[in-house]
């Protein structure tokens, strides 16, 4: 893809996340963007460094970029990082105020140990695939439901803040200035609801709240914040799945 040496691991329980080493050296910023333009982003979290799908990544005797940076130590997809197992030396490093230095910000992975160096250096990166897949195909919010059910498993719910970065993520390739959801109005109850049956407590909606009809739909904008506009169910938008 793109010119870059991928090995794809695809899951094969519940949890369809997909990891794809990048076999090139890039400084830590461009393997980020390369992740998010292409997958989702650098892998991140002490669950995906220890997912089984991970560790059975082919082997390399090269350090690779995961998504830990060093601003009081972040993941890149805003994940918790309360968790790390680094190796002794960069431990040492990174607890010792004498001698620290500042340019080292950015961490590798090297049998399961993490490292820091310089983000401007260069190494190979893994990136990792998500849950929500876009479908670049205009179609209704009925017509994206009936297909997401047929060929991945239901229209996207977005009820935390770590499933909104997943989903804009995406959004941002599609060709529609917005994507449907998984977010339907009842107006017989007059409410919102996830199809997933997740109550809508997270809200990104824009600053224009009224409902102009029955037969409304909810798609979040592919530009800008990201927000939440309610749209008539019969217009066309690509539109986002949660996969199998």
């Amino acid at each position: 893809k793109n010119g870059f040496l991928l090995f794809f691991i695809h899951s094969t329980d519940t949890e369809p996340t997909r990891f794809h080493l990048i076999e090139q050296n890039k400084t830590w910023l461009v393997a980020q963007s390369i992740c998010r333009e292409n997958y989702t982003d650098l892998v991140s979290g002490s669950k995906q460094l220890y997912d089984s799908e991970f560790t059975i990544l082919p082997k390399t005797d090269k350090d690779l970029w995961i998504g830990l940076f060093r601003d009081t130590w972040k993941w890149s997809d805003n994940s918790s990082s309360s968790f790390r197992h680094w190796d002794q030396i960069s431990e040492q490093d990174d607890n010792s105020d004498e001698g620290r230095d500042e340019d080292q910000k950015c961490a590798t992975v090297s049998d399961g140990k993490l490292s820091s160096d310089d983000c401007d250096g260069e190494h190979p990166f893994v990136c990792y695939d998500d849950e929500v897949i876009l479908i670049r195909v205009n179609k209704t919010w009925e017509e994206a439901l009936d297909y997401c059910r047929e060929h991945h498993r239901e229209l996207a719910s977005v009820t935390d803040c770590h499933q909104q970065a997943q989903v804009q993520q995406r959004a941002k390739r599609a060709d529609t200035p917005y994507v449907w959801m998984g977010l339907r109005y009842t107006c017989t109850l007059g409410f919102w609801f996830w199809l997933t049956d997740e109550v809508v407590d997270y809200k990104n909606w824009n600053s224009t709240t009224e409902v102009d009809g029955c037969d409304m739909s909810g798609a979040m904008e592919t530009g800008g914040g990201h927000k939440w506009f309610k749209k008539s169910a019969r217009k066309e938008f690509n539109f986002i799945c949660l996969r199998r």
